[in-house]
């Protein structure tokens, strides 16, 4: 039988903010473990509101979830895991900048073409 808080945990919208207790009873970890974790991962930066009360993003779920999987399932150590998320981070940075100056390239060759 579920208590209170894991059924409130388990109905939110996929897209809801989350608390450090829920999302720590949702990894499976205790929440000691994420306050850990934001010290050592500079891309995980919840919200803090007044009292330290923190709520994760969406985004920050998905990469609680993601540093939880390579630690604890893929073996990886803390600074095996920054070193991969700082890679990522640059890659997609770098793919992001080519993109966009692709579509630059785009827009500004339609609008010659349109006689704009």
């Amino acid at each position: 039988m579920t208590t209170g808080p894991e059924k409130g945990a388990l109905d939110k919208k996929p897209g809801a903010f989350r608390t450090i207790g829920e999302l720590a009873q949702e990894i499976g970890r205790p929440q000691h473990i994420l306050r850990y974790w934001e010290t050592r991962f500079a891309q995980l930066r919840p919200l803090q509101r007044a009292g330290g009360r923190r709520y994760y993003r969406p985004e920050d779920v998905a990469l609680v979830r993601r540093i939880d999987e390579l630690l604890g399932k893929e073996g990886y150590t803390i600074r095996g895991v920054q070193r991969l998320l700082a890679g990522e981070r640059s890659t997609g940075r770098k793919q992001s900048g080519e993109t966009l100056a692709d579509v630059r390239d785009a827009l500004a060759q339609a609008l010659k073409d349109d006689g704009g």
